[in-house]
């Protein structure tokens, strides 16, 4: 940076001092100029095969979600609050594998509140979150992905159309547990 100034009288001298100044702002574009260009090169580059799933989302349960399935029972719960008890169940039943067995560990990943509402068919009519996990907008991807392909959902025999409120909790390994179900956290 020394060397920029070399060709500028000293600053002892009033005309040395008016013309470093007049070079400080043009100085300052070129350093700042430099300094982008130094820091664009601090990204990494794309990997070159580019991951199917995000990071703390499993893989799709594949054939188990393409394969025809049984409609479930129907449920006779005669509130939302043990509708969500069939609903949560009816979820476990279809992921299994992406269930987090045991204590979840003190730490989550992501914890999402979702409403989902069920027509009398047991479709899924919306999805409303109530607290979405914004830091992680995979997770809130694959939560919706989830909640519609579980459908259709245990007809709400007694309710007619249902509304259920459920928490997701998120691990990092990608498996979750809900509330209504849940072992417990560590």
């Amino acid at each position: 940076m020394l060397t920029l100034f070399k060709n500028l009288p000293s600053p002892a001298t009033p005309v040395g001092r008016k013309r470093r100044l007049r070079a400080a702002p043009a100085m300052l574009s070129v350093i700042m100029a430099a300094a982008a260009v130094w820091l664009s090169g601090c990204g990494s580059a794309p990997s070159p095969t580019p991951s199917p799933v995000a990071p703390g989302v499993p893989a799709a349960p594949g054939a188990a979600a393409t394969a025809p399935r049984t409609p479930p029972p129907p449920s006779v719960a005669r509130t939302p609050k043990e509708y969500r008890q069939d609903a949560a169940r009816h979820l476990y039943q279809l992921n299994a594998n992406r269930i987090y067995k045991g204590r979840l560990p003190p730490m989550l990943y992501a914890i999402g509140t979702l409403e989902v509402q069920v027509d009398r068919q047991g479709n899924v009519v919306a999805l409303n979150w109530m607290r979405a996990p914004r830091h992680a907008p995979e997770v809130v991807a694959e939560i919706e992905r989830t909640a519609r392909a579980a459908a259709p959902y245990p007809l709400p025999e007694r309710l007619g159309r249902v509304t259920y409120t459920d928490t997701w909790l998120w691990d990092k390994s990608g498996r979750f547990q809900l509330d209504t179900l849940t072992e417990g956290q560590d």
